[in-house]
């Protein structure tokens, strides 16, 4: 029996081992836990005996037969074929982030875009250059029938009326090519209006609602321009425009920095207000910024995952439940193999649109010369650039290939990578820590859900 590609670890008197290339989950009793950690290839039953007195020979056997019963049907000590999955097509594309505003009625102090013009001009883009993204994903998405744009800015509500004329282009050029484009919007919710909130809803728009939490928290980031918080405003138009959807096809997604590290307590607060979907991300930015989040903080961030998993499983169990976007695994199909290996598909199947109809590989690489790939006048031309971001799978992360979290994780941001290593291939090491808490959390919760089921 080969030792190979497991993960194991307990919480709350919940032993669980992860069989790393299939993405098996088993949670065991303590003495097959005790085995895990003692056994080695070949070892005889009176040698694990004498190292786990506390157990009788025979439990010591059985522990033994479930765990070759689980090599046998291919769901423990598994052999990795991950160099064997197929990365993504790279002529497909299947998602634009539109940046339709590079400006904003707000001034968060953590503002990756620089208050929304991303280093340029404050502008808004114009609708022929709207026009040519959707002609752009129609024809590059290939056999693909479901694509995406996602409304992006800046604050794209500061151009509504090119909104309403992109989508109204998008449903006429779509059905001759039997396409269906699904469109989102991301939002800071200050000019979230009665008629703006109608046509999302009409539209059947997916949506991102920006919002920090504790409405000091909020408040300390999220300014209008003339310097006043935003909370109480905002979150009056999320629980109208949640509540006219049904509350369904939404997130409320949040930033925690250095100066909320007890992010768990803004996530209550908005669930507490009524929201059932919410994530809540860690700030990347420079060390030297006053907020960023810094490696001596990783302990007091391990302490409020586990503590929000502690909240997540707690309302659940009163019948309050709600979904937290880094606590949801699936464990029955996973993900499909493209995304084990690539991730977000940034630079290959994801692309963003500037105002001028400049292409990048994400929204976080717009405005960056080195990463331009083209236009929408002249096409994709940065061949060099996709090349990169597609031979920067997981497989080529030498980081990515030791974790036992690769799998789900896809390895991590290119732009994180970029920013914190000037190397697309070197993951942000504080993320892919963060990234390992939270998949330990995930499958932790699946497992109490589980457990309490059946109990």
């Amino acid at each position: 029996m080969e030792l190979r590609n497991y993960y194991k670890f307990t919480k709350n008197d919940i032993n669980i081992v992860v069989d790393i290339p299939s993405g098996a989950i088993h949670v065991v009793d303590d003495v097959t836990y005790k085995i895990l950690e003692n056994l080695e290839e070949n070892v005889a039953i009176e040698d694990l005996a004498k190292k786990l007195p506390q157990y009788q020979e025979s439990e010591i056997q059985g522990a033994l037969s479930e765990i070759e019963e689980l090599v046998e049907k291919n769901l423990l000590f598994t052999e990795d074929v991950g160099h064997s999955l197929k990365k993504p097509s790279e002529d497909i594309v299947k998602a634009l982030c539109l940046h339709v505003a590079h400006d904003c009625n707000m001034r968060c102090k953590y503002c990756f875009a620089s208050s929304g013009h991303f280093g340029g001009q404050r502008k808004l883009m114009d609708i022929e250059t709207a026009k040519k993204a959707v002609d752009f994903i129609l024809e590059r998405s290939g056999p693909r029938r479901n694509c995406e744009i996602d409304f992006f800015g800046g604050e794209p509500l500061m151009n509504f009326e090119l909104i309403k004329e992109t989508i109204a282009y998008a449903r006429e050029k779509e059905k001759p090519l039997n396409k269906n484009i699904r469109f989102t919007l991301t939002t800071n919710g200050l000019d979230l209006t009665e008629e703006v909130q109608q046509f999302v809803n009409e539209q059947g728009m997916s949506t991102v609602l920006s919002l920090d939490g504790r409405k000091e928290v909020n408040d300390n980031m999220r300014k209008t321009v003339d310097g006043q918080g935003t909370h109480d405003e905002i979150v009056q138009n999320y629980k109208k425009f949640v509540k006219g959807r049904g509350n369904q096809n939404y997130y409320i997604r949040g930033t925690f920095t250095g100066e909320n590290i007890d992010f768990s307590q803004d996530v209550k607060h908005i669930v507490d207000m009524g929201f059932t979907e919410v994530s809540v991300e860690p700030v990347v930015t420079s060390d030297e910024r006053s907020y960023a989040l810094k490696d001596e903080h990783l302990e007091k961030l391990r302490e409020e995952y586990w503590s929000l998993a502690d909240i997540y499983l707690d309302y659940h169990k009163k019948g309050k439940p709600f979904n937290f976007f880094h606590f949801n695994i699936n464990l029955g199909d996973g993900p499909c193999a493209a995304k084990r290996v690539s991730g977000c598909g940034a630079g290959v199947e994801y692309l963003s649109i500037d105002p001028d109809g400049n292409i990048y590989p994400c929204h976080q690489f717009v405005g960056n010369e080195e990463f331009k790939m083209g236009d929408l006048e002249t096409g994709l031309k940065g061949q060099h650039v996709k090349d990169e971001f597609y031979n920067s799978s997981l497989l080529e992360k030498d980081d990515c290939l030791k974790c036992w979290a690769r799998y789900y994780c896809g390895g991590g941001c290119h732009a994180n990578a970029h920013s914190h290593n000037n190397d697309l291939k070197k993951p942000y090491e504080l993320g892919c820590e963060l990234q390992k808490i939270r998949t330990e959390c995930s499958i932790y919760i699946e497992a109490a859900k589980a457990i309490s089921k059946h109990s």
